[in-house]
């Protein structure tokens, strides 16, 4: 059975819109201004290693398929060669290798199918909508936030206007680097 993680960089004020400048939004770029050192380095890494498959929504997967392709490396060849699956009513024919697009009336249940068919974690990066759909429909089983020591004041928030109450426990909190990024884990509250 597969386990749903959603796995974001955030900002101190929950901002996850983004992180490496790429979408040249005003405030993007915030989480290269900190060293997230070795062991935040290590713990993206294998976090990605242990992933079975990605969980993309169609704007994030449009900015994973315009740069990974032409990355190289242990981290780019996991990113491209895994399983990956977007949420999209209008995405047809997606181009980046091993991409399935989930397009039905109904994608939580897509989704439920997808978690019996895969044997480990399903990764959700960046995808507010997807993320917001995981939690109000109770199909996330770890959230992994790296918090970056910054307040961006604006951008998309990751968890705004969700239809569920989502308690969570805190299963392990760590500083990773020398400049205070801080990797939280949680795990749905029984």
């Amino acid at each position: 059975m597969g386990k749903l993680v959603v796995t974001e960089f955030v900002t101190v004020d929950g901002v996850f819109e983004d992180p490496g400048g790429s979408e040249n939004q005003e405030r993007g770029g915030w989480a290269f201004q900190f060293n997230r050192g070795e062991d935040g380095d290590r713990f993206k890494l294998d976090e990605t290693m242990e992933t079975e498959a990605l969980l993309l929504g169609h704007k994030t997967y449009e900015g994973f398929a315009a740069s990974w392709p032409e990355r190289e490396g242990e981290f780019a060849d996991k990113f491209n060669s895994m399983p990956k699956y977007v949420v999209s009513k209008t995405l047809k024919d997606p181009e980046w290798e091993n991409t399935t697009v989930i397009g039905g009336d109904d994608p939580a249940a897509e989704i439920r199918k997808l978690k019996e068919e895969i044997d480990g974690p399903i990764a959700v990066h960046g995808s507010g909508k997807v993320v917001k759909l995981l939690l109000d429909e109770g199909l996330v089983d770890e959230v992994r936030l790296m918090v970056f020591p910054v307040i961006v004041g604006r951008g998309k928030r990751l968890f705004l206007d969700h239809t569920v109450e989502n308690p969570l426990e805190l299963a392990e909190v760590r500083t990773v680097g020398d400049d205070g990024v801080i990797v939280q884990i949680y795990r749905p509250r029984k």
